[in-house]
C-alpha cells in the first residue's frame, strides 16, 4: 500500500467548530452566568509565537468595515477523550491535518474558506519552541509538520498561522483550534446534521488494518449524524472516490455547509444555541484576539448576514508530486491575490466599496529593447510581476534577479551612455521612477516599494474556470462534490 494510502485519517470538522462557536455565541453573550461560564471554557495560545515579520493589516474604511480572516485548524491529537474517538495509537502530539483559512469580505456579504491540504510542499518560516529558542526556516516542507512542531499535545497554532501568512500574503486576524472530542459534541448539541453519504461504508474502510469489509458503519444517502457517526463520515477515506485525503476534503467542507445551514435555518434560539455555545467553547483553543466570549460574539456578528449561497469553500490547486502534493502556481497565487484585493472566486468586488479605476497604461512600445530585472526590495514576486509587465509591451527581459540592495524605495532604471533614449521609454512605465547613468551596457531596472505599492493594488488575473468550478457554496445539493475519482 502507497504511503498515499497508509495515511491516517485525520478531520477537519473543526472548520465548523470554529464558525458556530462565533454564531452561538451571540446570543449567550449577555447571558450572565452563562457568559462567565463560557468565559471559563476558552483556552488560549501564546502570542509571543507569531512572526515578527507579518503581512501588514488590512485598512479599514470610513465605517470600520475591513476584511477578516480567520485560520481554522483541526487537531488530531490522542490525548485525554480525542483517544476514544479517534483512538490511541498514534500518541497525544498534537497534529493539524484540517486546516482551512475563511476570508470575511469587508462588504459582510461574503466568505470564502480555503482548504489547504496537509501534505502540501511549504515554506515553514521560522517557529517558537517549548525551549524558548526558533526553529530555522524550512523550505520544501510537509505543511501538516508546522502545527507539530515543538511535539506538544496542544500543538503550535503559531507556527501554523506563521505559515500561512507566508504562503497567502495575508495577515491572519484570529486562529481557533478545535479537536476530536470538541467535534462531537457539537454535532450532538445541534442533533445532529442532514448529509449525504455517498456510498455505503464498511468497518473495513475506517480501519483498513481490520482485514476484511465488515458491517455497515454508514448507509448510503442522506443521513443524519451526530457524535461518533458525524465524526467517521468526515475522517473516513477509503471506500469512497479516490481514497485520497484531498477527495476527503469535499465531503467534509460539504459536512460544514450542512451545519451552517442548520443553524442559520434555525435562526437565534436558545434552547439550540446555549447547549452548542457550551460545546464548542470547551473545544476551542484561540489567539488571545478571540479569548473571550466577547470577542467570539463580535467575529460571529461578521457572519450572520452572510447568505449561505455566498459562503463557498474551495481547495487551494493542487497536483500531486509523488506521496506528497504540490501547489500548482500561478493559480494558487492568484487565489490568494484575489482575496487581498477583496474580490470573490468569481471577480466580483466585495470590498464594500466602488472599484478603483485601472491607471492608464502609457502607450509604449518596448521593441528591440533589451532589460535585465532587478527586485530591490523584500516583497516576493516583484521582479517578475514587473518583467510581465514588460513583456506585455515587447521589451525583452534578459532576466529577473534580486538586487544586491532590497532597500529601495524608488524604482530606478540604470542605463549606459548608449542607452539613454531607451532608458526614458522604459521609466514611462514606472512614474516616478529615477533614471541613473552608469558605466554599464545595457539598461537595468530595480524595481522599489513604490511598484510593490502599485502591484499590490493591481486587478489580479480572473481565476480559471477549471479552478472556480470547484468551489462550493454552502447551499450546494448536499449529494454534489463529495470526492474526486
Amino acid at each position: 500500500m502507497g504511503v498515499r494510502g497508509r495515511k491516517r485519517a485525520r478531520s477537519r470538522k473543526r472548520w465548523v467548530i470554529g464558525i458556530v462557536a462565533s454564531l452561538v455565541v451571540l446570543l449567550a453573550g449577555g447571558a450572565g452566568a452563562i457568559y462567565l461560564k463560557l468565559n471559563a471554557n476558552i483556552d488560549t495560545f501564546n502570542a509571543a509565537g507569531l512572526s515578527k515579520n507579518r503581512p501588514t493589516p488590512a485598512p479599514a474604511d470610513a465605517n470600520g468595515d475591513k476584511p477578516e480572516n480567520v485560520l481554522l485548524i483541526g487537531s488530531d491529537s490522542r490525548a485525554g477523550e480525542n483517544g476514544k474517538l479517534g483512538g490511541s495509537a498514534s500518541g497525544p502530539i498534537g497534529r493539524s491535518d484540517t486546516t482551512i483559512l475563511l476570508h470575511v469580505y469587508p462588504d459582510h456579504k461574503h466568505a470564502v474558506g480555503v482548504s489547504i491540504p496537509r501534505d502540501s510542499l511549504v515554506d515553514i518560516p521560522p517557529c517558537l519552541l517549548p525551549d524558548g529558542k526558533w526553529s530555522p526556516d524550512q523550505p520544501n516542507a510537509q505543511f501538516n509538520s508546522a502545527f507539530s512542531m515543538g511535539d506538544t499535545a496542544k500543538g503550535n497554532p503559531a507556527c501554523t498561522q506563521n505559515t500561512i501568512e507566508k504562503l497567502t500574503g495575508l495577515r491572519v486576524d484570529h486562529t481557533m483550534v478545535v479537536d476530536f472530542a470538541g467535534f462531537a459534541a457539537m454535532t450532538s448539541a445541534v442533533h445532529g446534521v442532514d448529509v449525504c453519504v455517498p456510498n455505503n461504508i464498511y468497518q473495513g474502510d475506517m480501519n483498513p488494518n481490520l482485514g476484511y469489509q465488515g458491517k455497515i458503519v454508514l448507509a448510503k444517502g442522506m443521513q443524519n449524524l451526530s457524535g461518533q457517526q458525524a465524526l467517521d463520515y468526515v475522517r473516513v477515506r477509503h471506500g469512497v472516490g479516490d481514497n485520497s485525503d484531498v477527495g476527503r476534503m469535499l465531503r467534509q467542507q460539504a459536512f460544514l455547509s450542512a451545519l451552517i445551514s442548520k443553524v442559520k435555518g434555525e435562526g437565534m434560539n436558545p434552547t439550540t444555541l446555549l447547549p452548542l455555545a457550551n460545546a464548542a467553547t470547551k473545544s476551542l483553543t484561540v489567539d488571545p484576539g478571540l479569548g473571550s466570549a466577547a470577542k467570539l460574539m463580535s467575529f460571529g456578528l461578521s457572519l450572520k448576514n452572510i447568505d449561505l449561497k455566498n459562503i463557498q469553500f474551495i481547495t487551494a490547486p493542487w497536483k500531486y508530486a509523488g506521496a506528497r502534493i504540490d501547489l500548482v502556481h500561478p493559480d494558487v497565487d492568484n487565489l490568494f491575490a484575489e482575496l487581498r484585493a477583496d474580490r470573490t472566486l468569481e471577480g466580483v468586488n466585495a470590498s464594500g466599496k466602488p472599484a478603483p479605476k485601472p491607471a492608464a497604461t502609457p502607450a509604449v512600445s518596448g521593441a528591440g529593447i533589451t532589460v535585465k530585472v532587478f527586485n530591490g526590495t523584500t516583497t516576493d514576486g516583484l521582479a517578475g510581476k514587473a518583467a510581465d509587465q514588460l513583456k506585455a509591451k515587447d521589451f525583452t527581459v534578459s532576466g529577473t534577479t534580486t538586487a544586491k540592495s532590497q532597500d529601495h524605495a524608488t524604482t530606478v532604471v540604470e542605463y549606459g551612455s548608449a542607452d539613454a533614449a531607451h532608458a526614458k521609454t522604459l521609466a514611462q512605465l514606472f512614474p516616478g521612477a529615477q533614471l541613473e547613468p552608469l558605466n554599464i551596457s545595457g539598461i537595468n531596472l530595480v524595481v522599489g516599494q513604490d511598484f510593490a505599492k502599485t502591484a499590490a493594488t493591481a486587478a489580479p488575473k480572473p481565476l480559471p474556470t477549471t479552478l472556480t468550478q470547484q468551489a462550493r457554496s454552502a447551499d450546494a445539493d448536499p449529494c454534489s462534490k463529495l470526492s474526486y475519482g
